[in-house]
């Protein structure tokens, strides 16, 4: 492929903004060995820091799950309705401030945002260790959500810039991972900091918090000297005047995510309304955002309340924290091969669509086998519904970035969805109450439904995406020549496997032979 620019034909491959974009040349003049070097150098900085920030993230919000298990309710004077209340409290943090905080990332930069929010949500997690009653509960659950706010859009936008749309769907599993290794490893690390009971006349869970936020507020000094901003300024936010990409490395990581998607080279300094309109009309956007609702809110719940699910079979409470964990290791590879799948097949909604049915399923197995006194079979319905409990998600959230058409709806669009997860976290934090422990057969009957129901939601989302496939393919078939290049980029980012007049796509969407 040529050089590509539509300001001059002579234009600076590293041009400056004209106007309210940032118009960057296309222009191919590297190697495959080149474009793998730079890519491996960008998946070893951005990927393990980002990971990290949401391995940090997942330690200080669900630290809460495995404190109950060590009498931080009777410690705290607070009830199990109560409690759930402060989760509650969490959760409306986020949502109130979920999209002011991605228009400040998308004005500040990722670098300097995302940085700042470590900061901010370690040193109230660590402030944590001293509430002391119900009022001082809600109060740091509620600011702890403020400061999360926009963490994990703000991580997913940012993958969005630095890597093309067939390369997104593994890497936002790989951030996620971030996610499933703290949920699991908290319940690992909170089964040997538990046992600090006592030391300086603390409880465990004192210690828990205390230590956890301070582990956060030191990864976000790593988020300050390492994580770069973006294409425009790729430098850390403590080190400005340090280079991590050479200009050669930097030059074929931007033309090769603008030549796989030329929207993204249309990113505008501010977002307009005309974006917010775009966004919000999109039927499509919605039906994720719903989606979302539906699968988050039965695992938040479950999340929150399975070490204690696990001590009424008969366990010991630390030992809980530590069965907690099994299923949720078990995730990983599963995740990575739900991931795969969906990457290297292009099977976005198959792929929700079967892991929102193993995540029922959970449920299915738990609410039955609560008829069953024996504690190992119960045992497997916990580790089932932790296996497949969580991916999902990430998994619809590439399948809903693809349908955004540009970077200014996909940052309302990745702030939007978070919304609906923690609007989920809302609801979820009611559905298993004190009046229906320790078998909770009413919460597991609500959980079925509500995944029943964002399970269809996404079969009726992946037979529009089959319908408007087949349309765009047989546009291309009858009238080649009329269909616009972003046309036939979706077409070929899709997958679909056509031939027309002038060039050919094969199985895997790619273009085998130019238009002439």
């Amino acid at each position: 492929m040529g050089f590509i620019d539509s300001k001059s034909a002579n234009a600076d491959p590293f041009p400056l903004p004209v106007e309210d974009e940032v118009a960057l040349a296309l222009e191919v003049d590297w190697t495959p060995e080149e474009e793998r070097k730079a890519k491996r150098k960008l998946d070893l900085i951005i990927m393990p820091i980002l990971t990290l920030g949401f391995f940090c993230l997942q330690l200080d919000r669900g630290n809460i799950a495995n404190a109950i298990t060590d009498s931080f309710m009777e410690d705290v004077h607070v009830t199990q309705d109560e409690f759930n209340v402060g989760q509650q409290m969490l959760s409306l943090g986020i949502v109130l401030t979920e999209i002011p905080a991605n228009m400040a990332l998308y004005r500040i930069g990722p670098g300097k945002w995302l940085t700042l929010q470590l900061f901010l949500f370690g040193i109230v997690s660590t402030f944590q260790s001293y509430q002391r009653n119900y009022g001082a509960f809600l109060a740091t659950r509620f600011i702890l959500g403020l400061t999360e706010s926009g963490f994990i859009p703000g991580g997913l936008w940012t993958l969005s810039t630095w890597y093309t749309r067939r390369e997104t769907a593994k890497r936002v599993m790989f951030f996620y991972f971030g996610n499933q290794f703290g949920q699991a490893s908290a319940k690992l690390i909170a089964y040997g900091i538990l046992h600090m009971r006592g030391v300086g006349g603390q409880p465990g869970w004192f210690w828990l918090f205390t230590l956890m936020g301070a582990f956060t507020i030191l990864s976000g000094f790593i988020f300050g000297f390492f994580l770069p901003d973006s294409f425009r300024n790729p430098h850390s936010t403590f080190l400005p005047r340090v280079t991590i990409f050479t200009p050669r490395e930097l030059h074929i990581l931007k033309n090769r995510v603008l030549l796989d998607d030329p929207m993204k080279g249309k990113k505008k300094r501010h977002i307009n309304w005309g974006a917010f309109k775009r966004a919000f009309t999109n039927w499509r956007l919605w039906l994720h955002f719903f989606i979302t609702l539906a699968n988050n809110g039965p695992q938040r719940a479950f999340d929150t309340y399975s070490p204690s699910i696990i001590t009424s079979f008969g366990f010991g409470a630390l030992t809980s924290n530590a069965l907690a964990s099994v299923g949720l290791f078990l995730q990983l590879p599963v995740s990575f091969a739900f991931s795969w799948v969906s990457d290297r097949y292009d099977r976005r909604g198959e792929t929700v669509i079967a892991g929102m049915s193993m995540h029922m399923i959970g449920y299915i197995f738990n609410r039955g086998f609560t008829e069953v006194n024996l504690r190992g079979v119960r045992y497997f319905g916990v580790v089932w519904t932790q296996t497949f409990g969580t991916f999902t998600h990430p998994l619809n959230i590439t399948w809903m970035s693809l349908t955004c058409e540009d970077s200014e709806v996909r940052a309302l669009a990745m702030a939007m969805v978070i919304m609906g997860a923690n609007i989920a976290g809302i609801y979820g934090a009611q559905i298993f109450r004190q009046d229906d422990r320790p078998f909770y057969r009413r919460g597991f009957s609500i959980n079925i439904a509500i995944l029943a129901s964002g399970l269809s939601l996404a079969i009726i989302r992946y037979i529009a995406d089959i319908i408007e496939r087949r349309k765009k393919r047989n546009q291309l078939q009858l009238h080649p020549d009329s269909v616009s290049d972003e046309v036939e980029a979706e077409v070929e980012a899709k997958g679909v496997p056509t031939s027309v007049q002038g060039f050919d796509l094969g199985p895997n969407g790619e273009k085998v032979s130019s238009r002439l």
